[in-house]
């Protein structure tokens, strides 16, 4: 290449450059805010719920992610010295941090959720730190560990989704703990379903489809409203604007165990923002380099480390925005930085922030199951890029996985082990990633490969029906051996196509 050559492209405009104008700006900056909008203020609402907070203080945390997120998503996408990506990314509060923060919480209420902004800070802090290493790092999260994990983030946040449905089991009344007459109760359980109904619905419709469970949570809300099923009491006394108050809930309380378990967290989390900006680039057709990446990490874990001081949860980049630019073609990250300062706007009404947290649970619990089997699909789709064949992969999805919902099926598992040590493995995915991270390295690391007498585990072929084999039996033809591939043609038997 000549230096004239060179000197053009590096002065040719880069696609995610592109200025669209105030209106179509400001028009696709709230296409990709109604996308992920049912995805950020789950979360502040589900550890609210987890930490018994009142409909007031539960308005703060959805403020507060709020506001947080749009400023995330303003450092990602214009960018500072050395922090943000300058792609198209919009930031949110991470899923992948639920089950860990709920199992730091406990019942500790309010001290809990203080001891949740103490590991935040310590565990985004040391993320930041590990930031110009992290490319060795990300060696230790393959497909089959961060699809387990993530697998397992959807799983243990369905238990959230039905109690949302059903209420609690028993409430206090006059300082004594009575059965609840109102749970499971049959009027709570249809408009949940007629909430999923919804999302599916329109999950179906192109038009729609981005914003199914947005719609999902309007229809409800609205039809509960109807029914006499809701209460927005609350709203008219909050006020229409105002900063979020730092350290709402008190100062930050730190242990060991919280924030060993987030340190976890902030990991996993750290290879899900790296596969962002790497797919958005992809998608976007801009180049990408070990700079950006790290760039784009930095401003991931700085808006994690600040995000506790206004009462938020760690920030990433969210896929499904990533899916929106390359279904739209809309490459402006300025289009994503203006629904970022919509977000921010959002989250400095308290008022607006009581209406979505007056959001009936049902109708929560309808689209959180679709919302939080979304996110296990997803792990799913990455597994199933693993290689199987010839590896111990399956042995380490199916620990990992088990041990991941240990903390589902039983509570009080590890109940009688030391403190620090339940905090970690309670949370579903400390114990999922533990558990992988390390098997990966046992059998494909330090013992690759697969002995020539695997276990069960290991050797079982695929389980499924084939479109092939059903056309020969339908046709009153006998399956043999001839009927199927060389066992070496594919992972898996497959049907010959003749």
């Amino acid at each position: 290449m000549s230096p004239e050559q060179a000197t053009s492209t590096e002065q040719a405009p880069r696609p995610e450059d592109e200025r669209l104008g105030i209106g179509p700006t400001l028009g696709y900056g709230v296409q990709h805010i109604l996308a992920m909008f049912g995805g950020v203020i789950a979360v502040p609402i589900i550890i609210g719920g987890a930490a018994g907070l009142t409909p007031a203080q539960s308005a703060v945390l959805v403020a507060s992610g709020l506001f947080v997120s749009g400023l995330a998503t303003l450092l990602q996408t214009l960018g500072l010295p050395f922090f943000g990506s300058q792609l198209p990314l919009v930031q949110g509060t991470s899923f992948a941090s639920v089950s860990t923060m709920i199992a730091i919480v406990g019942d500790d209420g309010t001290d809990g959720l203080r001891t949740v902004y103490g590991a935040v800070i310590v565990a985004a802090a040391v993320g930041l730190l590990i930031t110009p290493f992290f490319a060795r790092v990300v060696r230790l999260f393959p497909p089959v560990v961060t699809g387990s994990i993530i697998t397992v983030i959807g799983l243990s946040l369905m238990p959230v989704a039905t109690g949302w449905i059903t209420g609690r089991e028993t409430v206090t009344v006059g300082g004594a703990t009575v059965p609840n007459p109102e749970f499971a109760a049959l009027p709570s359980i249809a408009l949940a379903g007629f909430t999923f109904l919804v999302v599916v619905v329109a999950g179906k419709i192109a038009v729609l489809s981005r914003l199914s469970v947005l719609l999902g949570l309007l229809v409800g809300t609205v039809v509960a409203l109807v029914a006499g099923l809701s209460d927005f009491s609350g709203v008219g006394g909050a006020s229409v604007a105002a900063l979020p108050a730092p350290f709402a809930f008190g100062t930050p309380l730190f242990t060991v165990g919280a924030t060993v378990s987030m340190v976890i967290v902030v990991l996993v989390i750290m290879v899900e923002t790296t596969a962002d900006i790497l797919a958005v680039g992809e998608v976007v057709e801009t180049r990408v380099d070990a700079r950006r990446v790290g760039d784009g990490l930095r401003a991931d874990m700085a808006a994690s480390v600040v995000a506790p001081v206004f009462n938020s949860f760690p920030a990433t980049a969210f896929a499904q925005n990533v899916g929106l630019v390359a279904l739209t073609g809309i490459r402006s990250r300025f289009a994503v930085a203006a629904g970022g300062l919509l977000l921010l706007v959002l989250g400095l009404s308290p008022m607006a922030s009581a209406v979505f947290s007056a959001i009936p649970q049902p109708v929560l619990g309808g689209a959180g199951i679709v919302l939080f089997g979304t996110v296990a699909a997803s792990g799913i789709r990455t597994l199933a890029a693993v290689e199987y064949r010839g590896t111990n992969n399956m042995v380490i999805v199916a620990a990992s996985v088990a041990f991941g919902l240990v903390p589902v099926v039983s509570p009080d598992f590890w109940a009688n082990f030391p403190d620090w040590f339940a905090t970690i493995f309670h949370s579903g995915i400390s114990s999922a990633a533990i558990v992988a991270v390390l098997l990966n390295l046992f059998f494909n690391v330090f013992a690759p490969g697969r002995p020539s007498a695997p276990s069960v585990v290991a050797a079982g072929p695929p389980v499924l029906v084939q479109t092939g084999e059903i056309r020969i039996l339908a046709s009153g033809e006998v399956l043999g051996p001839e009927s199927y591939e060389p066992v070496t043609a594919k992972p898996g038997t497959q049907v010959r196509d003749d």
